[in-house]
Formats: C-alpha cells, sequence, structure tokens
C-alpha cells in the first residue's frame, strides 16, 4: 500500500507522537509499504528522513497545561498546497495521528477521498479542547473510517466526547535496540548509584518534584548520582531548589542522540518519571523496561497502564517528593528487588514490539478499507 502518515506537530521538535510516527514510518517500509510522513516542521536538516513531506512551519501553543507546548501549524491557507499533494501522491490509506488537532490533520481530511484512520493519543484531565470544540469537530471525526487509541486513558478521553468502537494499540517500542548490551558511560562508573530521569524540561514531566527527593536522600545515601537527559532548560524553580538545598551529584545532559541514549539507561540502576499528569502512554517507561531497568514512577492516567506497581516499578502518587524518596529509598537498599522488578519490565514489554503493533495498525488499514467502500456503496443508494 502507499500509506500516508500524518502528524500536526512539528517534526524538528522530539516527542512522543513524532517518536511513534517515525517507528511506524520504519516498520511499514520494513513489510514493503510505501510511506509519506506529512508534519509541519521549521526544518528538515538533519532529521534523516527522506520521506518527510513538510507542509508549512509551526508555531508554540500552550497544551494541556503545567508549561506543556505543542508546536502545531496554524496555515490554513495552504489546503490548495495540501488539495495538489494528495492528488499527486494518491495514498491508499491515510493515517492521521491527533486528527481532530489543527491544522494539518483536519485540512487532510476535509479533502481526503480514500479510507482514514485516526490514532488518538492525547490524554487531557480538564478536556478543555474536545469539551469546547466537541461539535465543529464532529463534521471531521465522521471521515474516519477507523479510530485507534494508544491507550486505556487516551480511550476514555476521546470516547467521552466521540464515541466510537476504538481499538487500542499502544506506542511502539524498539525492544533490541534498547535492549542491546551497549557498554555504560565510563564517567558514570565510579561505584555511585545512578538515578536516571528521561524527559523534556516541562513542568508537567515534574522535574522539580524529583530533584527535591534526591536533596532528601542525599542524607541517608550520599552515594547516589541524577542524571537528567531530555532537551530544554530545568527553569528558575528547579535551579533555586539545588541552591537551596545544596543538591549536589546532579547532572544535566541535555538532548542526546538515541545511540547516546540507550548507554544512559545502560548505565542507570533506577529510572525515574515524576510527570504530574498528561500522559496517555510513557514512551520512557517502555524504553526503560527494555533496558532492564526497575522503575520509580507517579501513579497517573497512562503510566499506571504500562507500570504494575510492585510488579515492574513502584508506583507513587504525583507531586509528592517524600512519596517519590521513599520509593527510591527501597530500591537502594534492595539490590534483589531491582533485579526482580528488571525482570518483570523486560517481560512485559514484549508486547509493545514495533512488529507486533505494526501488525495490528495494518489490521485497522485492512479495515478502515473496507469499512470505506461500505459507507460510499451506502451513500451512493
Amino acid at each position: 500500500m502507499k500509506i500516508a502518515l500524518v502528524s500536526p506537530y512539528d517534526f524538528a521538535y522530539p516527542g512522543g507522537v513524532v517518536a511513534h510516527i517515525s517507528g511506524l514510518c520504519e516498520h511499514l517500509e520494513k513489510r514493503g509499504h510505501i510511506v509519506k510522513i506529512l508534519a509541519p516542521s521549521t526544518s528538515t536538516e538533519n532529521l534523516g528522513l527522506k520521506n518527510l513531506i513538510a507542509v508549512g512551519s509551526s508555531v508554540p501553543v500552550p497544551s494541556g497545561g503545567s508549561g506543556s507546548v505543542a508546536r502545531i501549524s496554524l496555515s490554513v491557507w495552504r489546503m490548495g498546497e495540501v488539495k495538489s499533494l494528495l492528488r499527486k501522491e494518491e495514498f491508499d490509506v491515510i493515517h492521521l495521528h491527533e486528527p481532530l488537532t489543527p491544522v494539518l490533520p483536519l485540512e487532510v481530511l476535509s479533502i481526503s477521498s480514500v479510507p482514514n484512520v485516526g490514532t488518538f493519543h492525547r490524554f487531557d484531565q480538564r478536556g478543555l479542547l474536545y469539551q469546547f470544540a466537541k461539535y465543529p469537530l464532529g463534521h471531521w471525526f465522521k471521515k474516519i473510517d477507523t479510530h485507534i487509541a494508544v491507550s486505556r486513558s487516551a480511550h476514555e478521553y476521546v470516547n467521552r466526547h466521540f464515541p466510537a468502537n476504538y481499538r487500542i494499540i499502544p506506542n511502539g517500542i524498539d525492544v533490541d535496540f534498547f535492549a542491546s548490551k551497549v557498554p555504560p558511560l565510563d564517567a558514570f562508573m565510579d561505584g555511585k548509584l545512578n538515578i536516571l530521569f528521561v524527559g523534556r524540561m516541562e513542568k508537567r514531566k515534574g522535574l522539580k518534584y524529583l530533584l527535591g527527593a534526591i536533596s532528601l536522600l542525599k542524607w541517608d545515601h550520599p552515594y547516589i548520582r541524577l542524571i537528567v537527559v531530555g532537551p530544554g532548560s530545568p527553569g528558575g524553580e528547579c535551579y533555586r531548589l539545588l541552591a537551596e538545598r545544596n543538591v549536589q551529584d546532579v547532572v544535566f545532559v541535555g538532548k542526546v542522540s538515541p545511540e547516546m541514549l540507550r548507554r544512559y539507561y545502560r548505565t542507570a540502576d533506577i529510572f525515574c518519571s515524576p510527570a504530574v499528569g498528561q500522559e496517555s502512554f510513557g514512551i520512557v517507561l517502555g524504553e526503560a523496561m527494555a533496558s532492564s531497568k526497575p522503575i520509580v514512577a507517579t501513579d497517573i492516567e497512562g503510566y499506571r497502564d504500562v507500570v504494575e506497581d510492585g510488579v515492574q516499578g513502584i508506583l507513587v502518587p504525583p507531586r509528592s517528593e517524600e512519596a517519590i524518596a521513599k520509593a527510591l529509598d527501597q530500591l537502594i537498599r534492595n539490590k534483589n528487588l531491582r533485579k526482580e522488578m528488571a525482570r518483570n519490565g523486560r517481560v512485559k514489554v514484549e508486547q509493545y514490539r514495533w512488529d507486533r503493533v505494526t501488525e495490528k495498525v495494518l489490521e485497522c488499514y485492512e479495515d478502515a478499507i473496507a469499512n470505506h467502500r461500505v459507507a460510499n456503496s451506502v451513500s451512493r443508494r
């Protein structure tokens, strides 16, 4: 098949949806399909994507509170360009990710005459976008032939506003890539216990609560180190906390390549993700499990779909540095527990393998083609 993968988000910026589309593209191509990615992009340099078709640039828009920013295109005047593109490419199936997010997916849905598949990644506790735009968005929603949600929480969120027969297909994890026996980073192999955080420097990722937890743990465990990996600046709150509590052994690495990222996972003894909300899945949790690392994470929608409390890791209430510190303390003191949770995570992550995810997505494409054919025959009667 010739398949279009449509993203509302700027492909020049890292994120869960962008990573998922890139991985899906790669594995669809491995099966012999022709794939094009349609997305806004402020830059096509060094993205390593020969099949990316950049449709406009993006602007940063506040998303979901807690300091999160979505970079989406608002170029409503590009409808003619999109129409010409779809006519030229003659796709068999169009797979739209966050299909109701302005503006590119909506433009594609307006014009598309082929089977459309929609994957809903988003989870928003407040649900303001769908709540206030439910009726106008309903016009575009009707053009989706097959519906996917990436997790139970994402399904509950979208189904509350747009009921349909959703299939839950999780984000894919490159299990073999993260499970490969790459060497740890020598600079951190000095006898200290390494705790790893991976994520964008946004408030909703909860880094300040982890920093607070580290300050509490340092009294009993002076040999621990926190390694922070991810793009952006930690921000004033985090820097003030570090200074006021004189927290030592915190290393800010910044953005790293995938090859270096798996070495940071290999270097870690414990992985911690203290996000405060707005997470529909948690790709970093899957990466940590593939890397055979025990996890401390917050007990929020999306995360509890991936990690079972006491099995692959420990779940704690969000926004509580004391609860994070207590969970980390338990794992720091108990090496056997760390090993047990690491083994359990390595078993569970198998269900997120890309070959399994891709197979399920392809089944949805076949369903969309059948549903589209039936809908067209009914409309012609």
